[in-house]
Formats: structure tokens, sequence, C-alpha cells
């Protein structure tokens, strides 16, 4: 697979992402946190970065996406941006 679809959720702190876990968990929708809790422009847009292929990411983003299955969620992925909560969408 060349190219992966994913939203992701952008925030400060490791203690966050455990908050937004639980979130989710409760129901909430991974757009809706994306809106009101990431730190990424792509927020306002639920989180969505389009498509994306091998290099186009940084190194942790980019391992911690492509080993995501379709609708899976990941767990807290650290990069120099901060860290993230990535959802692979295709």
């Amino acid at each position: 697979m060349s190219q992966i679809t994913a939203q992701h959720i952008l925030v400060d702190h490791e203690y966050e992402i455990t908050d937004l876990l639980k979130k989710l968990e409760e129901g909430k929708s991974f757009e809706e946190l994306a809106k009101d809790y990431s730190n990424c422009p792509s927020g306002k847009d639920g989180g969505s970065l389009g498509s994306f292929g091998k290099g186009m990411m940084v190194k942790p983003f980019e391992q911690a996406a492509f080993a995501l299955k379709v609708g899976e969620v990941s767990g807290v992925v650290k990069t120099q941006f901060g860290f993230h909560l990535i959802k692979r969408i295709a």
C-alpha cells in the first residue's frame, strides 16, 4: 500500500491524549474531538490529513499511521510537534 488516508489530533501533553481516548470510548466522534482539541490547522476539518505516502510525514507518525488497520485509532504517538492520536480512514 503506497498511500493511506488518516485523521489526527495534535496536543501538547501526553495526559491530553489519555483524556481524548476516554472521550472516544464514551462515544464522542474523532472529528468532534479534533475540532475541539487539536492544535493542528487540520483540526477545523475534523483532523483530516487527506492521503499521504511514505516519506511525507515525520518517521514516528508515519510508522504509527501505516501500522493501523482501517478504522483503527492509535495510542499516543510522540513527534517533535507534540502528541498525536491518529485514525486511519483508508
